[in-house]
């Protein structure tokens, strides 16, 4: 059987290219592929293969000793699904142009905000309700087909663009109010809630385990609504059969989750219903 794991962890690493060639040479001995970043604050991984390979490299990264105990989330699909494997070390771990604002020790980012699971997140909101401001932690393009109710939805493409709208765009006017910040897995929400700390936001929560955790747990019947938007060749999942599509198609306007690439460098994708994307090449 075939499966994708999800992962991440900031700690300290102090030789990324060593770590590069051990996970190189890893995933290749499992026939692994998908694509994993290092840096010296962790490591940020995304990988399809046979379940018992994948369990094979938990198993040596637990007995790694400095990769030990990251929670994994775990989704349908395989190594079909990534062309090949791809292992780099880069500056971040996920490209916020924000090296120099946070602070990574042995148990992860330091000035973050506060984490909240699935559960808490509830109690949050059942305890301070209209009050809480829900912050996407993605990019525009990703929460076109997803997303939790009443969100600001930032004007951005790619994750260095958060730092303009951190203090340009309309979540600049909520430095007072509870926000939680989510993304897929967890991990740019990490980043983003010590970027916006940072910059004088008063009570800023990051969801635990990201969006994949939250589905797990609640699928379609809390506060998330939409499908999934994922970086490998399925483009999108859903929680459960209940998954509604709520964006627009772009040319008909019947309601889908489908998207096609862009040929416009500043906007990835267009949404586009399967029909509607045969007729149509998008243009802008």
């Amino acid at each position: 059987m075939q499966k994708i794991i999800l992962y991440y962890k900031f700690i300290p690493v102090k030789d990324p290219d060593m770590t590069m060639r051990w996970q190189r040479e890893l995933c290749t001995r499992l026939n692994l592929k998908g694509r994993i970043l290092i840096s010296t604050h962790g490591i940020n991984g995304t990988l399809g293969g046979d379940i018992e390979d994948l369990r094979a490299y938990k198993r040596a990264m637990n007995e790694s000793g400095t990769f030990r105990d990251i929670v994994y989330k775990w989704s349908n699909g395989g190594e079909q699904d990534f062309p090949k494997l791809k292992v780099k070390v880069r500056p971040e771990i996920v490209a916020f142009d924000a090296a120099d604002e946070i602070v990574v020790t042995e148990n992860g980012i330091a000035n973050g905000g506060k984490h909240l699971k699935p559960a808490a997140l509830h109690k949050l909101m059942e305890e301070k309700g209209g009050e809480v401001i829900f912050y996407d932690g993605r990019n525009m393009y990703e929460a076109q087909i997803g997303r939790f109710k009443n969100t600001i939805v930032p004007k951005t493409v790619t994750s260095r663009d958060f730092k303009k709208d951190l203090e340009e765009g309309e979540i600049a006017q909520h430095k007072d109010k509870p926000i939680v910040t989510y993304c897929t897995g967890g991990i740019r929400c990490e980043i983003l809630s010590a970027m916006m700390l940072n910059r004088g936001f008063k009570e800023v929560y990051q969801m635990d385990g990201g969006i994949v955790k939250y589905g797990e747990k609640y699928g379609d019947e809390g506060l998330w609504e939409g499908k999934l938007f994922v970086f490998d060749d399925r483009m999108q999942m859903g929680f459960s059969d209940k998954a509604k599509d709520i964006a627009n198609c772009e040319k008909c306007g019947q309601k889908t989750s489908h998207q096609v690439n862009s040929t416009n460098v500043r906007r990835k994708l267009h949404v586009m219903c399967k029909d509607c994307a045969h007729e149509h090449a998008p243009t802008k």
